[in-house]
């Protein structure tokens, strides 16, 4: 196969997907369908609730609101694509489509885990110094921690992309994953991936890291205030604002370093479920979990539907 430039030996990819057996395309269609469907209406509807309500207009689901925005994003660069590949013989990408795809879902994924500590700065604020709550997460200070967390991702996402973009890619141009990640593309690759794993594994560690430790520190800080309350009910109280949160939190950052932060030989079959829960699973518990368990959610969507009846 001859050389599109001067980087990569090949103009396009193939996606084997989850299966590569042709009875397994159809419900698998109808499987990711659904799944895409029940996100993208459930997000808009939580943006649609906490626009309308206005004892929603706290920084808490100001934050909300933006990462169901982008968890939108999120699945539309993955699922679309998976949907035409499962109804089709030839699971093509083109390289240009390839990067650009893996340059959106790494932006949005590292936005979303920001925005996931952003939230857990405001529980903490919220439980542990609550008195100044208003003047610490003002209206400003959140939208600076928007602006830091788009960019930093952005920035992140682009340093990975450019590195993979000068590898070469020559023994065969099938990718055995369901979207280009980084992994699959590093064991594809024909020339030496020591750089990309370095980078990998030190600014992407960091980049990944930050934010899990500001969510671990925050909650500990959080559990040492709640147990200095002296009655049960306000115990509860205070962990019933945290739970949808921490579930989402577990969920996200748990498949993430399962798949990442381990060496590239031990990269299997696996590595594709696990990337399935934090690319299109949690986008799609997001809308269940805060309309399931936020008391707020569950009463801006009854004023909602109140609304929409009369």
């Amino acid at each position: 196969m001859e050389r599109v430039n001067q980087t990569t030996s090949v103009s396009e990819f193939i996606l084997l997907g989850l299966s590569s057996r042709p009875e397994d395309q159809k419900p698998l269609f109808a499987l990711f369908f659904t799944m895409y469907a029940v996100t993208v209406v459930g997000i808009l509807l939580i943006i649609l609730v906490i626009l309308s309500d206005t004892q929603l207009q706290t920084p808490m689901y100001f934050f909300l609101s933006i990462l169901s925005f982008i968890d939108v994003c999120y699945t539309t660069t993955i699922v679309p694509k998976m949907l035409v590949n499962f109804l089709s013989k030839k699971k093509s990408i083109s390289y240009a489509e390839c990067m650009t795809q893996m340059y959106f879902f790494l932006a949005f994924a590292n936005t979303g885990s920001y925005l996931l500590a952003a939230m857990a700065i405001d529980r903490y604020v919220a439980i542990c110094d609550p008195f100044h709550y208003v003047t610490t997460m003002s209206h400003r200070r959140c939208v600076l921690l928007l602006a830091f967390s788009c960019s930093i991702s952005h920035l992140h996402s682009l340093l990975l992309v450019l590195l993979i973009n000068r590898l070469l890619f020559c023994d065969t141009n099938v990718i055995h994953h369901f979207l280009c990640d980084i992994n699959p593309l590093l064991k594809l690759s024909c020339s030496s991936t020591f750089v990309n794993e370095i980078v990998i594994n030190t600014e992407g560690l960091i980049t990944l890291v930050t934010p899990f430790i500001c969510v671990i520190i925050s909650y500990l800080q959080i559990l040492i205030t709640v147990f200095k309350i002296p009655s049960a009910a306000g115990k509860s109280k205070a962990f019933s604002t945290c739970g949808s949160h921490l579930t989402m939190v577990t969920l996200f950052y748990g498949s993430i370093i399962y798949i990442y932060f381990r060496p590239l030989s031990t990269y299997t079959i696996k590595d594709r479920v696990a990337t399935v829960i934090y690319t299109v699973l949690s986008s799609v518990s997001n809308p269940l979990i805060y309309s399931l368990r936020s008391k707020d959610m569950k009463r801006g969507l009854r004023v909602l539907m109140s609304r929409r009846k009369s």
